[in-house]
């Protein structure tokens, strides 16, 4: 899975003024590999920062906000909160 991050402005033109994304921020991933990362849930993580003044990419660090450690368990601690849901915080419509 993969999720882009933006930090949403205001479009102004619209009615009502909606939230719409605005510079990038990041680009997470998961991967589902039970055997690859059995220690964390069987999924590893990785997250990569956007540098605007670059319009490059950069592994996260601990620096970051969240902090992201640079190994597939950097996002293991955070989605223990979604173990029931098989670690992943997102929730899919019925098709």
């Amino acid at each position: 899975m993969a999720k882009i991050h933006w930090i949403p402005k205001k479009n102004e033109s619209a009615p009502g003024q909606p939230l719409v994304a605005g510079t990038l921020h990041d680009v997470d991933f998961m991967e589902k590999d039970s055997k690859r990362f059995a220690d964390s849930g069987g999924w590893g993580y990785a997250e990569f920062e956007y540098d605007t003044a670059s319009d490059t990419f950069r592994p996260g660090t601990l620096a970051d906000l969240p902090p992201q450690g640079n190994d597939a368990k950097c996002g293991f601690a955070c989605h223990t909160l979604a173990k029931k849901q098989d670690y992943v915080f997102t929730e899919y419509p019925k098709r």
